[in-house]
C-alpha cells in the first residue's frame, strides 16, 4: 500500500487530501479483512447503486495502473427512484475484490448563476447517468458525465471534470435561462466517442433515439444532422428489438453494440412480458441499421420448478440497466437486481460472460447470456470457509410463487429484506455488521440458494459442518441442506438437515448440520436451503448468515 503515499503531496494541492485519506482508511479495512471477495452483489449491502455503466480508466494517481469506475444512479431516496447525488465506485483492476467508495461526484443544485435550482434548496433527482472520456491532441483527458437530469429544462444537462471520480462542473448552461441547459439528451442518456473523434449521444423511455453530437461542445447535434427516431423499434412496434430505456453503447472491434433494457414478450421464456432483461443490438455504424442480438442478462433469475415449468427464482419483476466491459481480457456485464418489497433498494451485481465478433460488413456479434449468481468476481467460487450474509442469495422461491404490482412485490416464501444500516465512511466498509442483509419470510416450501461456494477449500473432514445464524420465529420445522439442485429427480443430494425447535426465543441462535459430503467434493457447488413445516404461511426464522466449519 505504501506506493500511494506519494499522492499525498499533490492531493493537500488540489483539495483532494481528505477524500484519499478516507480512501485509504477504507483500504487498509479491507487488506486486513480476512477473506474478503466480492461477491454479488459486488459493493457492500448498505449501498444502492442501480444502473452502473462502467468503464476502464487509468488511475490519475498512479499513471500507467488503471481501474473499473461505476457510474450509476444512487437509490438513497429510499421511498422512490434513486437520490440527489451521484457517487462512484472504483476498483483497481487486478483486484476486483477490493472496491474503493471515491464520494459524491455530482450534485445538480445551483444554476448557472450559482443560485439555488430549487425553492426546497435540495438538488434535483438524478437517474441513470453515463460517463464518457475524451483525449484532446495533448493527450489531456476530460472527463464528461451525462447525468440524467429530469429537473425542469435540465434533461439535457451535461458536466465535466479532469479526473474520471471528478467533481463534474456543469459546462452547457443555456445563454438564455441560467436555469436551464443546451442539447437534445433526454431520459438515459448514453455518449460514445468513436476512433475518428466524432461523438453519439442515445437517450429514450419506450422511443429509442440517437444523434451525431458536436465534439466540441459535447451536448448539442452536430451541424447538418438531425436525431433519428426509433433507432432501434420499441415495444409498441413489430419485432423482437422491443426497446424500453436504459440506452449503451460500445464498439467492439468494429462492430457498434447497442445495450439497452428490453420489454420481453408475452410468454417469452415461458414467463409474462416484463423490462426487467438486459439485451443488446449490433450493427456497422453508431446509429444503424441495427440487428437484434439477444439477452444479456434477466433479473428474474429464470428457473424451472420441479415439474420443468419456468418460474422466477429471485425478483419476479423491475427495471435493468447496465452495460459490458472487458477486464483483463474477461467481458463482465454489469447490471442491478431488486431488493425487499419494493423497487427502490436496488443493488449493484455482475457476472462474466463471452463475446464473440465477425469482423467486416454484415458481421455478426454474439454475446453470451450471464448467470444470476451470488459469486461476483469471485469466478471459482467463493471461500466456504468465510462468514456470509445470507444476503447475497441469488435463489429465492416461496410455495406459491411471487408477483408484482408496482412499486411492490409480494412473496409468498423467501426473499432477501433490503436493510439500511449506516456506514459512517470509518473502517472496513465490508464488514459483516454494515454488510449484511437478512433473507426473511422462509415459510414451509420456500428454498433458498447460492451459486457457487468453491468446496476444493473444504478439508477433507468427515466433521464438515454448515453453521447457519437465524433469528427462530417460534415455530417446530427443518431446514434441509442441498447441493447442486434443491430436488434429488434434478441431480441435487441432501447434505445434511437442521431442527427448528418450536417455542425457541426470538434471538439469534446457530444452528449446526454435519455435512460430511460436502467435504468430498471438488469444485464449485450450488448450496440450496430447504425449509419444511407443518404449519404453513409463517416464516420459521429471518436468516443472517451462513459458514461452512468443522466441528
Amino acid at each position: 500500500m505504501w506506493d500511494i503515499l506519494p499522492i499525498f503531496a499533490a492531493d493537500m494541492e488540489n483539495g483532494k487530501f481528505m477524500k484519499r485519506l478516507r480512501a485509504i482508511v477504507v483500504l487498509i479495512g479491507w487488506w486486513t479483512a480476512a477473506g474478503m471477495q466480492a461477491q454479488n452483489p459486488y459493493l457492500p449491502l448498505w449501498e444502492h447503486i442501480p444502473d452502473g455503466e462502467p468503464y476502464v480508466f487509468e488511475d490519475p494517481d498512479r499513471p500507467g495502473a488503471y481501474r473499473v469506475y461505476v457510474y450509476g444512479s444512487h437509490d438513497n431516496l429510499v421511498d422512490a427512484y434513486c437520490g440527489r447525488d451521484q457517487v462512484v465506485w472504483s476498483a483497481s483492476v487486478d483486484s476486483l475484490s477490493r472496491w474503493r467508495y471515491d464520494g459524491i461526484v455530482f450534485e445538480s443544485k445551483t444554476n448557472a448563476q450559482g443560485n439555488f435550482l430549487n425553492n426546497d434548496r435540495l438538488g434535483d433527482v438524478l437517474y441513470a447517468p453515463d460517463v464518457v472520456e475524451k483525449v484532446d491532441g495533448n493527450c489531456k483527458k476530460t472527463y464528461y458525465l451525462y447525468p440524467n437530469n429530469q429537473g425542469r429544462g435540465r434533461a439535457s444537462m451535461v458536466a465535466k471534470a479532469d479526473r474520471p471520480d471528478g467533481p463534474f462542473e456543469v459546462c452547457n448552461w443555456s445563454a438564455k435561462n441560467p436555469d436551464r441547459t443546451e442539447g437534445p439528451l433526454g431520459f438515459d442518456p448514453a455518449v460514445f466517442i468513436d476512433d475518428d473523434g466524432r461523438v453519439y449521444g442515445y437517450w429514450g423511455f419506450n422511443t429509442s433515439w440517437g444523434a451525431e453530437l458536436d465534439a466540441e461542445t459535447m451536448a448539442t447535434v452536430a451541424a447538418g444532422c438531425e436525431p433519428v427516431k426509433d433507432m432501434i423499434p420499441s415495444r409498441q412496434q413489430a419485432g423482437d428489438f422491443r426497446f424500453f430505456e436504459a440506452s449503451s453503447m460500445r464498439k467492439i472491434k468494429d462492430k457498434y453494440v447497442f445495450i439497452y433494457s428490453r420489454w420481453t414478450h408475452e410468454g417469452e421464456f415461458g414467463l409474462p412480458a416484463s423490462n426487467y432483461t438486459l439485451a443488446y443490438a449490433y450493427g456497422d455504424a453508431p446509429l444503424g441499421p441495427f440487428r437484434y442480438g439477444g439477452t444479456i442478462i434477466d433479473g428474474r433469475a429464470r428457473g424451472t420448478d420441479l415439474r420443468g415449468n419456468a418460474v422466477y427464482t429471485a425478483h419476479p419483476d423491475g427495471n435493468t440497466h447496465g452495460s459490458i466491459v472487458e477486464i483483463n481480457g474477461q467481458w463482465y456485464v454489469f447490471y442491478h437486481r431488486q431488493c425487499g418489497t419494493d423497487q427502490y433498494s436496488r443493488q449493484a451485481m455482475v457476472a462474466p460472460i463471452q463475446v464473440e465478433v465477425t469482423e467486416g460488413p454484415g458481421g455478426r456479434v454474439w454475446i453470451s447470456e450471464g448467470e444470476y449468481t451470488s459469486e461476483g468476481f469471485a469466478t471459482e467460487g467463493f471461500d466456504p470457509t468465510v462468514r456470509h450474509s445470507a444476503g447475497i442469495a441469488c435463489y429465492y422461491t416461496g410455495p406459491e410463487g411471487a408477483s408484482s404490482s408496482f412499486p411492490n412485490y409480494r412473496f409468498s416464501g423467501s426473499y432477501v429484506q433490503a436493510a439500511r444500516p449506516q456506514y459512517d465512511g470509518r473502517g472496513d466498509a465490508y464488514d459483516l455488521t454494515v454488510n449484511h442483509n437478512p433473507v426473511v419470510n422462509n415459510t414451509a416450501g420456500s428454498v433458498v440458494g447460492y451459486k457457487y461456494f468453491n468446496l476444493s477449500l473444504l478439508k477433507k473432514s468427515n466433521k464438515a459442518v454448515l453453521q447457519l445464524q437465524a433469528v427462530p420465529s417460534g415455530i417446530a420445522g427443518k431446514i434441509e441442506i442441498w447441493i447442486d439442485s434443491p430436488w434429488q429427480e434434478q441431480g441435487g443430494q441432501r447434505l445434511g438437515i437442521i431442527d427448528i425447535k418450536g417455542g425457541q426465543p426470538r434471538q439469534m441462535t446457530t444452528f449446526k448440520a454435519k455435512v460430511p459430503a460436502a467435504a468430498k467434493l471438488q469444485g464449485k457447488h450450488a448450496l440450496f436451503l430447504r425449509f419444511l413445516s407443518d404449519t404453513l404461511g409463517q416464516s420459521l426464522c429471518d436468516l443472517h448468515y451462513l459458514q461452512f466449519a468443522y466441528r
